[in-house]
């Protein structure tokens, strides 16, 4: 059912809206939803939005959070959690689940429920499982509140590196050599699992990149040299999550592209460079995160490249179903064409990471960015569109 033309309040028209801005949560990318949240609470405009932090614990715990945005940067190579600034041990924040009634309630063991007020939209700044990945937008969809970013469908797509790419190549765009391992083929047949990635490298040579199928920010990911650190590998990105990617390296220069949605539709900001980092082996968490490795922005790209990658972002943008942002991350192959590697529904998103970045050289500041993706999700009815 759609809220879109449900009546309001004299009090709801009067007032500014309500953002819940909802991070932590149990996927292995807890910390870095953390970092991301406060980076979103620090630079949204309190002037035009009421601000509600709602904290979900490694446990999936709902809870309410200190506003204390400054708590949640890494600190001494150390990631931040939820569990640090919950205002209770035992209390949690419920959200409502009939469409016509967007009133958020906290209760605690023996106490009478607390109503927080409406909320209007929901920020999600949850990534990988359990937030990214259409179950969140899911439950919002059934609660009847917008959210900012995508739907179930692309968010779903988005997250799975394999219907992701089985996506693109429906569309027409080109993706790299790459075998999927589910749990089931593991579990009967380790021999045969393994003998499709030995064939793969066979066809495709040696690096080989193993990777959890449905995680995110470059965890549980190895680059494998040769068949000695395959076993490893593959345990490696299991821990993760029981289906496993496996895909040859493409050899090339990597370029990112982000899309944001306009009232006017979806545009693609200048595209950035990812250098080799020069202390690891590729572009991995500690690289992203912690050295915070910098990004060429824009990248050093003919006016035709350029043209190229930003028209291929929003192809992958629009193949997918996508709302409100997205980064599309591609390689510059050798041979001239551009390879879409995957896209992140809701990427890296402090303002040091390469999505703001390239949407600050596109002329769209932090603070603007963070103004459009909620409105976007405002001007959107939830249910079918």
């Amino acid at each position: 059912m759609s809220t879109e033309n449900l009546p309001q309040s004299p009090e709801q028209a009067s007032r500014k809206p309500r953002v819940a801005v909802v991070f932590g949560g149990r996927s292995s990318e807890h910390g870095i939803s953390m970092v991301t949240a406060g980076a979103v609470l620090a630079a949204i405009d309190r002037t035009k939005y009421d601000v509600l932090p709602i904290g979900i614990t490694r446990e999936g715990r709902w809870v309410l959070t200190a506003d204390e945005p400054e708590r949640m940067a890494i600190a001494d190579r150390r990631l931040p959690a939820v569990e640090e600034l919950a205002e209770s041990t035992e209390g949690g924040v419920v959200l409502p689940v009939d469409p016509a009634n967007r009133e958020v309630v906290y209760s605690e063991p023996g106490s009478v429920p607390k109503a927080l007020g409406e909320v209007d939209v929901v920020f999600p700044v949850l990534h990988g499982p359990y937030g990214e990945d259409g179950t969140l937008q899911g439950l919002l969809e059934l609660s009847g509140v917008p959210y900012v970013g995508s739907g179930v469908l692309a968010s779903a797509v988005g997250q799975d590196k394999e219907y992701m790419k089985r996506v693109f190549t429906s569309f027409g765009l080109k993706v790299g050599p790459y075998v999927v391992i589910r749990p089931r083929e593991w579990q009967q047949d380790e021999a045969a699992a393994r003998k499709k990635i030995v064939d793969l490298a066979g066809e495709h040579g040696w690096p080989l990149f193993v990777k959890p199928a449905r995680a995110g920010s470059s965890i549980g990911i190895t680059k494998v040299d040769d068949l000695s650190g395959l076993d490893e590998a593959i345990a490696e990105a299991q821990r993760h999550d029981p289906k496993i990617l496996v895909e040859a390296a493409v050899r090339g220069r990597e370029i990112e592209c982000g899309v944001l949605e306009f009232e006017d539709g979806p545009r693609a900001s200048v595209p950035a460079e990812i250098p080799p980092p020069d202390a690891h082996a590729y572009y991995d968490f500690d690289a992203k995160y912690i050295d915070s490795t910098p990004g060429i922005v824009p990248a050093p790209l003919t006016e035709e490249q350029t043209a190229e990658v930003r028209r291929l972002a929003v192809e992958a943008f629009e193949a997918a179903s996508c709302e409100g942002l997205v980064r599309a991350d591609f390689f510059l192959a050798e041979d001239g064409e551009f390879v879409i590697n995957e896209i992140n529904t809701l990427p890296g998103f402090t303002p040091i990471s390469m999505y703001p970045q390239m949407w600050q050289a596109s002329g769209v500041s932090y603070p603007e960015l963070i103004d459009r993706l909620v409105q976007a999700a405002l001007r959107r009815s939830t249910g079918l569109r």
